[in-house]
């Protein structure tokens, strides 16, 4: 008769558990994968896959330990807070180009046109849905959840499976990555925001010039058509600072 003890079970599920409870908890907050558009089952069905693949890059892992213990339990908050960040890291990402696209949509005129999106259950505005859209479709394009799945397996050597989930967040700061949606969103739509403060200022110029000319019912179309065509002109650039945020993201996570 085969008799199968505790100890063995928990050394064949030990090497597993934590890298899947670490990637379920990346897919939770990771965007495109993440959304609720992605079933539950998928998800939970490819942290599994990513898990069992990673066994060969993945460092020694802990010796085996009671799962009702202390430590155990700081394991998986320390799983837990690793996924997220990860995951919250790359939505910083996003949300600058977001943020990008609601400034240069303020500047047309067009956040008027705002409506509810249901994948983020948030208010949206036309612009920043658009490069939120393209961003996912770059994201996915140009093999950013690679980078991402990457990032998750060099953050086991970066960051070890030791139950001490308070080291991790004192070595990468997530308090400090609201700078980087202002910084990067800003740094992206500084053209077309020089763009159209030029229009404007000619529009006053023109103004005063004729003051008969109603410039209320002249400059929208004239700044809406300005910022479209700079939009346009401005998409094959996209690509740089969405991989230039990814990879100072990243590379917290990669020591």
């Amino acid at each position: 008769m085969v008799s199968i003890t505790e100890g063995e079970v928990l050394a064949w599920l030990t090497p597993l558990l934590w890298p899947f409870l670490r990637t379920l908890a990346l897919f939770s907050t990771l965007p495109v994968l993440g959304t609720r558009t992605v079933p539950l089952r998928v998800r939970v069905a490819l942290a599994a896959f990513i898990a069992l693949a990673a066994q060969a890059s993945l460092p020694a892992p802990p010796p085996p330990l009671p799962l009702d213990s202390p430590l155990a339990f700081m394991l998986v908050v320390q799983q837990l807070f690793v996924g997220l960040a990860l995951g919250f890291s790359v939505r910083v990402v996003f949300a600058a180009i977001e943020f990008a696209g609601e400034v240069i949509g303020l500047q047309m005129g067009l956040n008027f046109a705002g409506f509810f999106d249901p994948a983020t259950a948030n208010q949206a505005t036309a612009s920043g849905r658009f490069l939120g859209t393209m961003t996912a479709w770059l994201f996915i394009v140009g093999g950013g959840h690679l980078l991402v799945i990457a990032a998750l397996v060099q953050s086991f050597t970066t960051f070890p499976a030791d139950g001490q989930p308070l080291a991790f967040l004192q070595a990468v700061q997530p308090y400090r990555w609201g700078a980087e949606i202002f910084s990067l969103g800003l740094w992206i739509a500084l053209p077309l925001i020089a763009m159209l403060l030029t229009v404007n200022l000619v529009l006053g110029v023109i103004s005063r010039v004729a003051s008969q000319i109603n410039v209320f019912s002249v400059g929208f179309p004239i700044t809406l058509g300005v910022g479209l065509l700079g939009l346009l002109l401005t998409l094959p650039a996209l690509q740089t600072p969405l991989a230039s945020g990814l990879a100072r993201m990243l590379a917290l996570f990669q020591g």
